[in-house]
């Protein structure tokens, strides 16, 4: 029996709600458009959604199933015979499907031979919406009339600019100082990232302006003033950085007066002062889900540093990948980077059953981190554990209790994904590893995740048990051995604190971030992080992701705050409820206007408001395999929540954000179509 050419299958995925006392269903169609019959395979999927092995599946068996990859069964002695369709009913899902990246974005067939075939996979489809699916940035066009006359975002603290000049054809930064003359590079290469074609920076033989970059002491390290005359530009600053977002304000008031001269104008005289309210105003992106290569990370850097923002959080480990190089365990990028049929990792997310994936080797790390601080941005590295390890166990199962038995699952569905803190050799590999991360990272603010760790962790590890008894006692030993087994379908729903989970997860970031204090660096902990109060609150920041309630009782208890909360400021979250927008649900939903509108600090008092660092958004990559995707669900509200960052509360202003927020770059440059 021969097999199909490629093309000759197709995966249609369907999305029935529930309805009128029905029960939802995913419905899953593999159709042979071909001449040839099938046999002897399997039908390979990943998510997002994660199909419950335990549930209800109709036409098939779930014969493997780890986290969003899910491989079918067809009945004994099957045969898809030509022009023939086999439908697969699920009635068990981790959670109900609500926009249209939930389901399947990858597909194959497993064959019996070892052979794969890559199935063509369409978006699914829901029952109860023909809407066409979006993708691309949504469009924000410039008004004919505006309510500003230039053109800048963030706004700053103050605007007083009179009258117009025609519009210079670029200029040509002139410093009088190693910091201007380090930012006039700095900004050079910035726009050759953005606008490389437009020409900002330019000599004075193509007819440049001058802009002279002139130092003030009094100044703080990000504020600059930028001063119109006749015949000149100013720019006064104390700092490399406070020079830089001068030239970007310029930068983007030019702008705005060439692509719209109808709209916006460039000043002949005045001046604009300006500095941020919040010092740490960041992102975070997560690229252990979905690889981005280093030019990608790069474009991103420089679209942070034009929104005026000096923070990127890199996720770069989780259960799905590992991404950084290691030279004391080359095994943690030789495994934990790649996935792929028959591979430690499967295809997860979209990943194709061919090896796919990647990481970033020390000399790209540091070209980033370099690229970074001359764009005014510090990075700080996140190594997620104790929880959130799977793939890590992949590369080093000595992180694991040989004896452990039974099973518990992660949130996400990963079995057994907390490396061991019972075992002292969890502590070498992990000191090891973190010495590495330190001498590439010099910012030394490294981001320890500790975020979702289940109740039923460790239950099933004799020397974790043996280390509780230790610790708290037989009773909550026993207790917490009781635990096996536990699984947790709703994210977050879980609240180890008082667990025995949380009690050894306390010991390990007590002595985790002992080592990184000696090494001179701050830890910085998803909110999780607090349980057992036991790390060294001067010496660590926490970023919360719940809600402002819970940001500010931690804030309350002492902890420095970076807020980040999920319903809003977790720009994997679809912009609306629709089943047409791309995205994830399950912490609700924020287009753009409820981002800028949302107050970080809403109810905090004034004493919690003093332990505020900044706030950040956080880019968790799992719906967007597509790139297009990532447009849509990153691009204006990033720039909101630069806006939110920077300007004073009383100056912010949505139909000002609105009207100027289409002149803001996107990564990909993708639109809505």
């Amino acid at each position: 029996m021969s097999t199909p050419r490629p093309n000759a299958l197709r995966l249609e995925t369907l999305w029935n709600p529930p309805a009128e006392g029905k029960e939802f269903s995913y419905v899953l169609r593999l159709r042979n458009l071909g001449s040839e019959p099938l046999s002897n395979f399997s039908l390979c999927v990943s998510g997002p959604g994660r199909v419950d092995p335990a549930g209800r599946v109709e036409g098939a068996t779930v014969s493997q199933r780890l986290s969003n990859f899910t491989e079918f069964q067809p009945p004994a002695n099957f045969v898809l015979g030509a022009g023939d369709t086999w439908t697969i009913s699920v009635y068990a899902l981790s959670w109900q499907f609500r926009h249209w990246t939930d389901g399947a974005t990858s597909a194959y067939l497993a064959q019996s031979d070892g052979s794969t075939i890559v199935l063509g996979v369409e978006p699914t489809r829901s029952s109860v919406s023909n809407a066409p699916l979006k993708r691309g940035a949504e469009i924000y066009p410039v008004p004919v009339n505006a309510p500003v006359a230039v053109s800048i975002i963030p706004w700053p603290n103050r605007v007083a600019v009179a009258s117009r000049r025609p519009l210079p054809a670029g200029f040509a930064p002139q410093a009088q100082s190693p910091e201007g003359e380090a930012a006039a590079k700095s900004f050079a290469a910035l726009v050759e990232h953005l606008f490389a074609v437009e020409g900002i920076v330019r000599t004075e033989a193509e007819g440049a302006v001058r802009v002279g970059l002139k130092e003030a002491a009094t100044f703080g390290s990000e504020a600059y003033r930028l001063s119109f005359e006749e015949e000149a530009i100013t720019i006064e600053a104390s700092s490399h950085t406070g020079f830089l977002y001068g030239l970007v304000t310029l930068g983007q008031i030019w702008r705005g007066a060439r692509l719209h001269p109808g709209v916006f104008q460039f000043p002949a005289s005045g001046e604009i002062v300006d500095e941020p309210s919040m010092g740490w105003r960041g992102l975070h992106l997560d690229v252990a889900r979905q690889f981005y290569g280093a030019a990608e990370v790069k474009k991103l850097l420089a679209v942070l540093a034009w929104n005026k923002l000096n923070r990127f959080h890199w996720h770069l480990s989780d259960d799905e990948a590992w991404r950084v190089e290691i030279d004391a365990y080359p095994t943690l990028t030789e495994i934990g980077a790649w996935r792929g049929h028959g591979l430690a990792v499967p295809p997860l997310l979209g990943s194709s059953p061919a090896r796919t994936g990647g990481y970033y080797t020390k000399p790209v790390i540091r070209e980033i981190v370099a690229l970074a601080k001359n764009f005014g941005i510090e990075i700080v590295p996140e190594i997620d554990m104790p929880g959130h390890c799977y793939a890590m166990q992949q590369a080093i199962p000595e992180l694991r209790d040989p004896a452990e038995k039974g099973s518990y699952h992660s949130v996400q569905g990963f079995p057994d994904n907390c490396i061991n803190p019972a075992r002292e050799q969890t502590y070498q590999i992990v000191e090891t590893i973190l010495s590495e991360l330190i001498e590439l990272f010099p910012f030394k603010t490294i981001h320890l995740g500790a975020d979702e760790v289940p109740l039923g962790a460790w239950s099933g590890s004799p020397e974790a048990l043996a280390r509780l008894s230790a610790i708290a006692g037989d009773e909550v030993a026993d207790a917490h051995a009781k635990r096996l087994n536990v699984v947790t379908n709703t994210h977050g729903a879980d609240d180890i604190h008082g667990s025995g989970a949380a009690i050894l997860q306390a010991e390990f970031l007590e002595r985790v971030q002992r080592f990184l204090a000696s090494k001179g660096c701050v830890t910085g902990g998803w909110e999780e992080a607090a349980h057992g109060d036991v790390i060294d609150k001067s010496k660590s920041y926490l970023c919360s992701w719940r809600n402002v309630e819970v940001s500010a009782e931690l804030a309350e208890r002492g902890y420095q705050m970076v807020v980040c909360p999920g319903q809003v400021y977790y720009l994997d979250m679809a912009l609306r409820t629709d089943w047409d927008e791309p995205g994830a649900s399950w912490a609700g939903n924020s287009d753009a206007e409820k981002l800028y509108n949302f107050d970080p600090v809403g109810g905090w008092t004034a004493r919690q408001k003093q332990q505020l660092l900044g706030i950040q958004a956080c880019i968790w990559s799992e719906p967007m395999t597509d790139r297009a995707v990532f447009d849509r669900l990153v691009f204006p509200r990033l720039s909101a929540l630069a806006e939110t960052g920077w300007t004073k509360p009383s100056s912010k202003s949505w139909d000002r954000f609105k009207a100027l927020a289409g002149l803001m770059p996107l990564l990909y440059g993708l639109q809505e179509s």
